[in-house]
């Protein structure tokens, strides 16, 4: 049986003269947390609302859970999620929400399901109070509670972090993480670097309606690439001694204040950076701390998004606030 939850070829959308999306190709594997990265007015949303059947493509084919998608043809049953914030009924508690939701779609679930959607999105607390009191980050978990009551077998999420404190955070990324485990694919695009790099095996970076790169997490951070890792020990002088004596690495700044310490910032491919732990190691310092100064997804998302301004920025930029 075929694995893929999401097959597109070719697929492009226009807008009037904009071009949101240009032959994008995309796939997304069963039980895969697939991340959507790009600048303002790459086509991520514009994407998603087709994942989600809001709009149809102009050309190209697109396949969601094994059923052909276009004209004609909409969003198999399975398919669940929100764009551009989810839409909920401010003078309705929680609870209310999620009871109108599911009777709009005819599913008749039980008071049981709601309670168990709140609380595995941590909203058990609040789950009867007016969702117009609610900040930002609890309209999102509420947003995702309501697509867990359809039992998903894709789940499209647009920017499910925005306002989530460190709590809300952990409770979106287990319930994701689960239902992945489960075979539910996840669509997630999000700014936030580190929940992509927390959550995804895959990412496809967008850019001007192309797609840049796709593929695993893992092979963004390549090993033949030069990352910039900042580096604290328990002898910082030293440190540098070490770094200076190692092929293919560079100091970028000698002396760093990071967390009331001394750090030093090395460029470095992997194996360069293996040799200097090992030869700092060996010398007895105590390594105290090693990371990237940007993360690998983020330095490949800017390394393949930043070029010559496109004579469809503007446009495009407009197109994002669809």
């Amino acid at each position: 049986m075929d694995a893929t939850a999401v097959r597109a070829r070719g697929i492009t959308k226009c807008f009037g003269e904009v071009v949101a999306l240009d032959g994008v190709d995309l796939d997304v594997a069963q039980g895969q947390i697939h991340g959507l990265v790009g600048p303002n007015g790459a086509g991520k949303t514009t994407l998603l609302g087709l994942l989600l059947g809001l709009s149809v493509a102009d050309s190209g084919r697109l396949e969601i859970l094994r059923t052909p998608v276009g004209r004609g043809s909409a969003a198999p049953d399975g398919v669940a999620g929100f764009v551009d914030g989810p839409g909920l009924y401010p003078s309705l508690t929680a609870r209310q929400n999620l009871a109108a939701l599911a009777a709009l779609r005819g599913t008749g679930t039980g008071g049981s399901a709601i309670g168990d959607a709140l609380a595995q999105v941590g909203l058990t607390d609040v789950a009867d109070d007016r969702v117009r009191g609610f900040s930002l980050g609890m309209r999102q978990r509420l947003g995702l509670a309501a697509a867990l009551l359809t039992q998903p077998r894709l789940l499209v999420l647009d920017e499910p972090s925005n306002g989530l404190d460190p709590a809300g955070k952990k409770h979106v990324h287990g319930v994701l993480t689960r239902l992945a485990e489960t075979g539910t694919s996840v669509v997630v695009s999000s700014h936030r670097m580190d929940d992509l790099e927390a959550l995804c095996s895959e990412v496809t970076i967008l850019a001007t309606g192309r797609v840049v790169f796709t593929g695993p997490m893992s092979k963004l951070a390549a090993e033949n690439r030069e990352l910039d890792y900042r580096l604290l020990t328990s002898d910082a002088a030293a440190a540098r001694e070490a770094a200076a004596a190692v092929a293919g690495i560079r100091v970028v700044e000698e002396s760093v204040e990071w967390r009331g310490a001394e750090a030093l910032v090395v460029r470095a491919p992997v194996p360069a950076l293996d040799e200097l732990v090992a030869q700092v190691v060996s010398a007895g310092i105590a390594v105290r701390e090693l990371a990237p100064v940007v993360s690998p997804l983020e330095a490949a998302f800017l390394a393949l998004t930043e070029s010559p301004e496109d004579p469809r920025g503007t446009q495009q930029e407009k197109e994002a606030a669809r």
